[in-house]
């Protein structure tokens, strides 16, 4: 018997099945969101627990953010050769036991392999799930409706892990790793009923085995660079080869994707103007903001004097913010178009991120720190799922994976990046050791590099603001012509 899943929803009215998929994608990016934030509040007891040096500790961050940046190509890619279902299935098995070992383990470099598989693992479940929700919901209010509920969940899993994190860590750090465990296994069952199988589970296509090597390898290694290059020094020798190696290999990669008659990345997206946006605001969206968290955790824990109760307590509004506004996103677009909604979201970046330069020694929450939060919340409430809404718009269905994994790929590095790059200039700053006045004065320039960050993706979106609103439900064929303003579905 057909599944009523295998083709586009058309109409109004979801079923309780339909519903069903979709809060299980929902459950697997909110915990794929959650483990990029849960664990930060927990450092200074593993730390303690484990006996691990400061170098050691970073890389249980750094971990998961190469294994989930370095590899999300090649996950987006397989969605689309060896089936969005069975990739995805596989991948949520696969971080559920890297949860649990997580959990259980007693020294500090099998913590850091079960965070690598972690990260492995979301790097194919998030391209997968993205795409069912693409290839499973018609391109217009549906889908918006759709995926606005699936990005805000994954802006929750974000903003709630530290919240769950301040909980879990007063009871024991190692609850922070197992939570996702059993929370992956009951989602695994219901997908196994669920998720609908997908017509490219043949591998039809080829595999661009050439071009998965090195994209896999050039994002893995410029990752590795970006997270080492506050510890090894942004000038050293060693940082300069592996940028230029990193470069080399995306050039090769590149010069692969030209020629490949299947390739990985088809580079004739990046010709459509929206898809371009999509990618960098995506990037800058969400390096500002881990960079912004990061800064905040320090200040309110080291300066403040606040526990990590509070100190997550202190971004609940944001979290309770983007989680209510969860379905109503969808029609919001739908009146306003992605560029409008986006250049909202990113002006209330911009003022979250200002304010916060008015920081004291003395806790200001009320003046302060909660109009941050609130408009941080309505800031990611708008733009996250926009952008995801903007970039799948206009794409095959057999390339959804595809563009699912190129805009997962902008998230990562760009949060790995922008946080180093802030990092370093916080370390310029200042030292940790100085008086608390020397330690907020280094934290001032790091905040004032979050803003421009901010403000830059606010630029980069402006220019979508120029041109005709075209119907958000209006879909692009491979042998259509597109339209010249917009050439979303031009081939390479």
């Amino acid at each position: 018997m057909t599944s009523p899943l295998n083709s586009p929803v058309s109409q109004e009215r979801w079923s309780p099945r339909l519903w069903g998929t979709l809060l299980v994608l929902c459950a697997a990016m909110f915990l794929d969101a959650l483990d990029v934030s849960m664990v930060g509040v927990a450092l200074p007891s593993i730390a303690t627990d484990l006996g691990l040096s400061t170098a050691t500790l970073q890389w249980i961050v750094s971990g998961y953010i190469l294994g989930y940046g370095g590899l999300l190509l090649l996950g987006g890619r397989a969605a689309d050769l060896l089936g969005r279902r069975r990739v995805f299935l596989i991948a949520l098995a696969v971080f559920a036991l890297a949860s649990l070992l997580g959990g259980l383990v007693d020294s500090g470099p099998l913590l850091i392999a079960s965070r690598f598989i972690k990260g492995l693992s979301a790097a194919f479940t998030a391209p997968a799930g993205l795409s069912i929700i693409t290839t499973t919901f018609k391109e217009g209010p549906q889908r918006n409706r759709a995926l606005s509920i699936y990005t805000t969940c994954a802006a929750t899993g974000f903003s709630m892990g530290l919240v769950l994190s301040g909980l879990l860590t007063e009871l024991s750090w190692r609850w922070t790793m197992l939570l996702p465990a059993p929370v992956a296994l009951i989602a695994l069952v219901f997908a196994l009923k669920l998720i609908p199988h997908s017509a490219r589970e043949e591998g039809r296509g080829g595999y661009d085995l050439p071009g998965a090597v090195t994209g896999t390898a050039a994002m893995l290694l410029l990752v590795f660079t970006v997270v080492q290059a506050p510890e090894a020094g942004w000038g050293s020798a060693r940082t300069l080869l592996s940028f230029l190696a990193a470069a080399v290999l995306l050039a090769a990669f590149v010069a692969i994707e030209r020629r490949s008659a299947s390739p990985l990345v088809r580079l004739g997206v990046l010709r459509s103007g929206p898809q371009v946006r999509a990618q960098l605001g995506a990037a800058t969206f969400f390096g500002s903001y881990v960079a912004f968290q990061f800064i905040v955790t320090q200040y309110m824990q080291s300066l403040l004097g606040w526990s990590a109760l509070q100190t997550a307590l202190a971004f609940l509004p944001a979290g309770l913010l983007v989680a209510l506004s969860s379905t109503k996103i969808g029609g919001v677009v739908d009146r306003f178009g992605t560029p409008r909604v986006i250049a909202i979201g990113f002006t209330l970046l911009v003022v979250s991120y200002a304010l916060f330069l008015r920081i004291s020694l003395t806790p200001q929450y009320a003046a302060v720190i909660l109009p941050s939060m609130l408009l941080l919340g309505a800031a990611c409430a708008l733009v996250f799922p926009s952008l995801n809404i903007q970039a799948t718009n206009g794409v095959a269905d057999d390339e959804q994976g595809m563009v699912s994994g190129l805009l997962n790929t902008s998230i990562q590095v760009g949060g790995a990046i922008f946080l180093a790059v802030v990092t370093a200039v916080i370390t310029a700053g200042g030292e940790a050791s100085g008086s608390p006045q020397a330690v907020l004065d280094s934290f001032r320039p790091g905040l004032a590099v979050v803003t421009v960050i901010a403000l830059a993706g606010l630029l980069i979106t402006l220019p979508g603001l120029r041109t005709r609103r075209r119907p958000e439900s209006l879909v692009v064929a491979k042998s259509a012509a597109a339209p010249a303003e917009e050439p979303v579905g031009v081939r390479d």
